[in-house]
């Protein structure tokens, strides 16, 4: 499954094809593995990645292609532009379809968003400085906070889950943000044959036309859309035959709609994936400068 998932899904393996190494020696500190939840015994983990010139917000980069995440995948030089301007880079690694399914790997996100929340001040990072981002799998995933982190249970018996999952400031690749209309109006997920290999990710309510009606309200971010959103930029090419454009300008148009803050970044003749996207990491990182509160005035 994981060698089908890694030829079939370019925004999978294209953290580890761009050929973006760090030219300098780096600049940040590393610690691996972090535990932030467990599902039935199983940690789930993230890595910190803690600039030498931290400006005291936090990016969480979820790890993410076809709903199947892995610790190898983590590239930090594709976090460069990021950690170079002060943010300390938390990348989230969820459980990974078949074994979950899309509702329960977004549970996971929530989780580390307020795992860090709670644990602040052992990375020196601000509550109310979060951004997020991702590609693909991992810019729906991103998505989802976008539209509906907030606050946890004020009666969770672990303090974690009281912690908001908000993030202030979203951005992230060619994300899902439909799957009820997925290249045209009235066209679901799997009607379109390059996302049918990915079946497991939706578990038994993917099965029928009408179950991935309910499914598929309930996991597309475009539903969720509210002036209230944080703001969010979205870049996505326009040759993207896995993840289509229209996705994009959908989510733009509700975005319109609703009023709330959006941007969509168009990569003319780009696919799902492209050379230079660790450049791209700057434009995000710009947003990241701009949205969060509090990082204009500590320049």
């Amino acid at each position: 499954m994981k060698r089908l998932l890694l030829a079939a899904f370019p925004g999978f393996v294209l953290f580890s094809n761009l050929l973006i190494q760090a030219q300098a020696a780096p600049s940040y500190t590393r610690t691996e593995d972090v535990i932030y939840g467990r599902k039935f015994g199983t940690a789930l983990t993230l890595d910190v990645f803690e600039p030498t010139n931290k400006n005291g917000a936090a990016v969480f980069f979820i790890v993410s292609g076809g709903f199947f995440s892995d610790h190898n995948n983590i590239n930090p030089g594709f976090y460069k532009p990021l950690l170079d301007r002060g943010y300390t880079v938390f990348a989230v690694v969820h459980g990974s379809q078949p074994r979950y399914i899309i509702p329960e790997i977004e549970e996971d996100i929530h989780r580390a968003i307020r795992f860090v929340r709670h644990n602040a001040s052992r990375w020196g990072v601000n509550t109310n400085e979060f951004g997020i981002s991702g590609s693909s799998a991992g810019g729906q995933l991103s998505l989802t906070i976008g539209t509906q982190g907030g606050p946890g249970k004020a009666d969770a018996p672990d303090a974690v889950d009281r912690e908001s999952s908000a993030a202030q400031a979203v951005a992230c690749f060619f994300p899902p943000t439909d799957f009820l209309n997925w290249s045209k109006p009235h066209e679901d997920w799997m009607d379109f044959p390059a996302t049918r290999q990915f079946a497991p990710a939706f578990g038994p309510e993917g099965a029928t036309p009408k179950s991935r009606q309910k499914l598929g309200r309930e996991i597309s971010p475009i539903c969720f859309v509210t002036s209230n959103m944080p703001p969010t930029l979205v870049m996505h090419g326009d040759a993207d035959v896995m993840v289509p454009i229209y996705q994009a300008l959908m989510f733009e148009k509700k975005c319109k709609e609703a009023g709330a803050p959006f941007k969509l970044i168009v990569k003319p003749g780009a696919g799902h994936g492209w050379p230079g996207m660790d450049k791209d990491m700057a434009v995000f990182a710009d947003w990241f400068d701009e949205h969060l509160p509090g990082i204009k005035a500590k320049e």
